[in-house]
């Protein structure tokens, strides 16, 4: 699609080199359509409804698929989430920058063709973000773009913004959500639109009282289920365990996050309902004061005893392990407590939670690992068992490259039988080809459960456990409205 003309006097429309794209008229806020045109037909239907009548019909939905709050709550249901699309539509970022003073979502709205409503949407979700002053382009940035940002980051243009003085310039291009439609933003001011918010519609299906494992005057332990965020994601704060569990609570506020879990994963999450239990808490887990046991799922039996690894230190998946000590990896460390021969998961159950089973050749049985989690590093369970070959059910990130490893053991670069590489760039290959022998990220769930958790405080001790693993559930619909 070739790049409409844009009048650099009112707005950078595309600070990157990204297409611009005009999107035609959202009819429903954050619904399955997606705002973005292309070349081809849409296989799916559009709404008829427009901007100023979608309210009236994701609000009678929402009376059937939302968790209403109770009455007394002011705390708001936001009731412009439905229908809440069952697959993300394609990622769209945009990056803008203000040439005038604005108010946001009257800026945004008609920079990117997008309906006001839909604009307040996004920024109901959290995703939209400022900064005073653009980020550097990427090396693949257009000449044009380039010339804009030199032009609007110039010394003589910042020194005339009153809002930036006595900052640095590192210090002025660091990002914030922006929280109001209303809110003003002045000459300069750089934005990042997520047009396409990852969604999360499991969030809509959940009892979110059921799942309540405690309630205590500074913190509430959930049992998460799996395909939830525990705290949203980068461009949706809104579809997360800590609000739908404030809702279902009636609390004022919404509860914080202490710790994460995998989106995939399910089991024992500790909400705050103050930063001052946050603190301590915090606290807590740098002191490897937090003890954290898991029920794993695996394809294969895994012998007891600590299981050491290190993680390669690049905050991105998938997370890449090795047995040896490498310079600054991190040191990763579970202790299996126990493994059992039990049932693979029956069909009507795989069905239910939307299981991947990757292909994985011998399915007539799994075994149910209890771990003692000793460090506590991001996928680490999970890359370490598809490390020595006994991947978690479900699990399409770690297991397609367990079975690549099984077919090929010299594809892992940092496996015991991997090549001798003669130059930098040849292991840097092998590395790229091993990322790429991993799967996507799994989006409904896997055969691992945060089972139990507890610290000691102020000498009182704190243990929790979490209900039955979705694979162990007689009733597959127990935790479902």
């Amino acid at each position: 699609m070739p790049k409409p003309a844009a009048s650099v006097a009112s707005l950078l429309p595309q600070l990157w080199g990204r297409r611009f794209l005009l999107p035609s008229l959202v009819p429903r806020a954050l619904s399955s359509f997606s705002p973005l045109l292309t070349t081809h037909p849409s296989p799916r239907r559009r709404s008829p409804l427009s901007p100023s009548t979608h309210l009236a019909a994701a609000a009678a939905l929402s009376t059937v698929a939302a968790v209403e709050a109770p009455p007394t709550t002011p705390y708001p249901v936001y009731d412009r989430l439905l229908p809440c699309p069952l697959q993300d539509d394609p990622p769209r970022i945009e990056h803008l920058v203000a040439r005038e003073d604005e108010v946001a979502a009257d800026f945004i709205s008609r920079s990117l063709g997008l309906p006001h409503l839909y604009v307040a949407d996004l920024i109901k979700f959290g995703a939209v973000y400022y900064a005073l002053v653009a980020p550097q382009p990427p090396p693949y940035a257009a000449p044009e773009h380039v010339r804009i940002f030199r032009e609007v980051t110039d010394p003589s243009v910042l020194r005339q913004r009153a809002s930036i003085k006595g900052k640095t310039v590192r210090e002025a291009q660091k990002t914030f959500r922006v929280t109001d439609p209303n809110q003003s933003i002045e000459a300069g001011t750089y934005l990042r639109v997520h047009v396409h918010p990852k969604r999360f519609p499991r969030c809509y299906e959940i009892d979110w009282k059921s799942r309540v494992i405690a309630v205590a005057d500074d913190y509430v332990v959930l049992d998460k289920p799996a395909a939830t965020s525990v705290g949203g994601a980068t461009d949706n704060i809104e579809e997360s365990c800590a609000v739908f569990t404030s809702r279902a609570l009636g609390l004022e506020t919404p509860l914080m996050t202490t710790h994460q879990i995998d989106n995939c994963s399910e089991g024992c999450v500790v909400l705050s309902k103050t930063k001052e239990f946050c603190s301590v808490f915090h606290g807590l887990i740098r002191e490897k004061q937090v003890e954290k046991v898991y029920l794993a799922l695996t394809t294969a039996p895994v012998s007891t005893g600590i299981i050491t690894h290190y993680m390669r230190p690049v905050n991105r998946a998938p997370r890449l392990v090795s047995e040896d000590h490498i310079g600054k990896w991190y040191l990763c460390q579970m202790e299996v407590l126990d493994c059992k021969k039990v049932p693979w998961p029956r069909s009507l159950i795989r069905k239910v939670y939307n299981v991947n089973d990757c292909g994985w050749p011998q399915q007539e049985a799994a075994y149910e690992c209890k771990i003692n989690l000793l460090t506590g590093k991001t996928h680490q369970i999970r890359a370490q068992l598809a490390a020595i070959g006994t991947p978690i059910i479900g699990d399409s990130a770690y297991m397609t490259a367990a079975m690549a490893a099984m077919a090929n053991p010299s594809i892992n670069p940092f496996g015991r039988e991997r090549l001798s590489y003669s130059s930098e760039e040849e292991k840097e290959a092998a590395v790229e080809a091993w990322i790429a022998a991993h799967g996507k990220e799994p989006k409904s769930v896997i055969g691992l459960q945060a089972s139990e958790i507890s610290w000691d405080y102020e000498g009182e001790h704190h243990s929790y456990k979490a209900g039955v693993p979705w694979w162990r559930q007689d009733s597959v619909e127990s935790d479902l409205v």
